[in-house]
């Protein structure tokens, strides 16, 4: 604790900190410095012709953190990532961590920074947590390109006959605005433009039609960043070009598909887009490298940071430790099945974060809401509670061996909890098939706080792996989907709305039916529905809807209602957030 007996937040403790030059940092694991690309002293971006010369190096040891599903205040998955690779490093291991960069909706929404906390972060903290080095920016700009090309294509096919259109060099698209499915998108969170009509004003001003946006974490774009491969910098280039041209925007009047390259824009969309692909460097508290790179949400995305940093990382360090989004049944289901699929890459150990407050919240406990106090229950030994939220543990530790990958527990200690809430779910960990399970206190004792933990994932990952996929992906779309239900989620039963029977048939029938499949929906359950706790059993999933992003490589099954841009609260982030007398940013965490 700080002088004035508080603990000092987590900016505070940023702020504080000794910042090394990043170029100490890049060549402590071996990054030349013609190799990098500065953003001032503290970050640089690493570009990937450094996979010519590190590319033969035999590859680290692969880890991935993930989560019990978790209350809406986050269980501490980047805190321990952060954690953990400290940890590593204080008993000799060459580690590094590669997390995904955060949207400033959920940044300046309800959950404030995304660095970590305490004494388990990625500083410096305020410039991880914005605007880092531009690559939201670019792929904002990027989507919106390909939505204003869309909309000028329909306009100017509404006022030119075919042969006006052929004496320019064009053929009639016959764009269906029906079927648009490429909405616009903006780095904050605002309901207010999830449904919006463009093209209002005269003729001049376009047509009007129903439009909408959605949070820049959701674009296609930023999936296919961080899902983009290659052996240099020119191989990883014409992936994305690729994958940018094999976007579908929408369908014209007769239902085929419309790509970015019918719409000719599918190289300039790559072009702002190609100093994305290179990794941003950055550091830990204690001096440890982390790879900042791409930042899809887990819940309507596939949750990951980019395959291009974990594969320059792997060549790099002893250690690789990565983080998936959310609760084990959404991130680390598409680690596996979606990340790992289009590596190669096989991952080692998984790490799964378990807090005494998440799971008592499964067992029964009172609401949680963000920005309110926590109940008793929470604050005080109530072990029959626990005992009864251990049951989400022990299904996500049963989810993550089906792949055929050992689990290591990490309990996330908190101030207010017991020893003896600790042994329980320690115990019930070991009895549900984990390798080890240990109590961390990263938060407050940075790595020294994770030794045990770190020690514990080395023993893991010197085990065999007999990893495995959940499905193979050129089975139906209908049992690749029920798959996941009944496996992941626990389900008895899979409902299809009319529409997504409908699309279903449409898109094997154009042959995108081999795809893997990127679930959408409620972080807060292992099921569908957030008001499910612990483990739910005897409910059916509806499917309403499946789109398909075939640029990024997987169809997108949406849940019952999901969100493609949040709202804000009554109270959010941002109130807190200022400069100080002198400059400094305060009250972003």
């Amino acid at each position: 604790m700080n002088a004035s007996g508080r603990w000092p937040t987590d900016l505070e403790i940023a702020q504080a900190a000794s910042v090394k030059p990043i170029s100490d940092i890049a060549e402590s694991i071996g990054i030349l410095a013609e190799e990098l690309i500065p953003y001032g002293s503290t970050k640089a971006k690493v570009h990937l012709d450094i996979l010519k010369r590190i590319g033969s190096n035999p590859p680290g040891k692969y880890i991935d953190v993930t989560a019990v599903t978790p209350t809406p205040l986050g269980e501490g998955k980047t805190t321990t990532t952060v954690g953990l690779v400290q940890g590593l490093a204080r008993i000799g291991k060459q580690s590094i961590a590669a997390i995904r960069q955060p949207s400033m909706g959920p940044t300046f929404g309800i959950k404030g920074g995304a660095a970590g906390g305490g004494y388990s972060q990625v500083i410096p903290m305020d410039e991880f947590n914005l605007h880092l080095t531009g690559d939201m920016h670019a792929i904002s700009v990027a989507h919106n390109l390909a939505a204003a090309a869309m909309d000028a294509r329909w306009y100017h096919e509404g006022r030119m006959s075919d042969a006006q259109l052929e004496a320019v060099g064009l053929e009639r698209l016959d764009i269906d605005m029906f079927r648009a499915q490429w909405r616009r998108v903006v780095d904050v969170n605002d309901r207010a433009l999830r449904n919006v009509i463009v093209g209002l004003g005269g003729r001049i001003d376009g047509r009007p039609r129903e439009a909408g946006y959605d949070i820049t974490v959701a674009s296609e774009l930023m999936a296919i960043l961080a899902l983009t491969d290659g052996h240099d910098y020119a191989s990883a280039l014409q992936d994305l070009r690729a994958r940018c041209g094999r976007i579908v925007v929408g369908a014209d009047t007769r239902g085929n598909p419309i790509t970015l390259d019918d719409l000719q824009v599918g190289g300039a969309v790559t072009v702002l887009m190609k100093d994305t692909l290179h990794p941003t460097l950055m550091q830990t508290l204690e001096g440890g490298a982390a790879f900042v790179h791409a930042g899809p949400f887990a819940n309507i995305a596939h949750g990951n940071s980019s395959i291009l940093a974990d594969r320059v990382a792997l060549h790099l360090g002893e250690y690789v430790v990565t983080e998936s989004g959310f609760g084990a049944d959404m991130g680390m289901e598409k680690f596996f099945n979606i990340k790992c699929r289009a590596s190669g890459l096989k991952p080692d150990a998984v790490v799964m974060v378990a807090t005494v407050r998440a799971l008592k919240t499964h067992g029964g406990g009172p609401k949680v809401v963000a920005g309110r106090g926590l109940a008793s229950e929470y604050t005080e030994e109530n072990l029959p509670l626990l005992e009864a939220g251990l049951v989400n543990l022990v299904a996500h530790i049963e989810n993550a061996r089906r792949f055929g990958i050992e689990v290591v527990v990490a309990v996330n200690a908190f101030p207010t909890d017991t020893a003896r809430e600790h042994e329980m779910i320690k115990r019930v960990a070991m009895e549900a098939g984990a390798l080890s399970a240990a109590v961390s206190s990263h938060w407050a004792d940075g790595g020294g706080g994770a030794i045990e933990l770190a020690e514990a994932v080395v023993e893991a990952c010197e085990n065999p792996v007999d990893f495995r996929f959940l499905y193979p992906s050129d089975q139906p779309i209908k049992t690749k989907i029920e798959t996941v239900c009944r496996e992941i989620y626990r389900a008895e039963g899979v409902d299809y709305s009319a529409a997504a029977e409908r699309q279903i048939k449409d898109f094997e029938k154009a042959g995108m039916g081999d795809l893997p499949i990127c679930m959408a929906k409620t972080p807060l359950s292992i099921s569908h529905d957030s008001s499910l706790k612990g483990v739910p059993s005897g409910f059916t999933v509806p499917v309403r809807e499946v789109r398909v992003s075939v640029g990024a490589g997987f169809l997108v099954v949406l849940l019952g209602e999901v969100r493609t841009m949040p709202g804000l609260g009554v109270r959010p982030a941002y109130m807190n957030v200022d400069l100080d007398e002198e400059g400094k940013v305060v009250g972003l965490f």
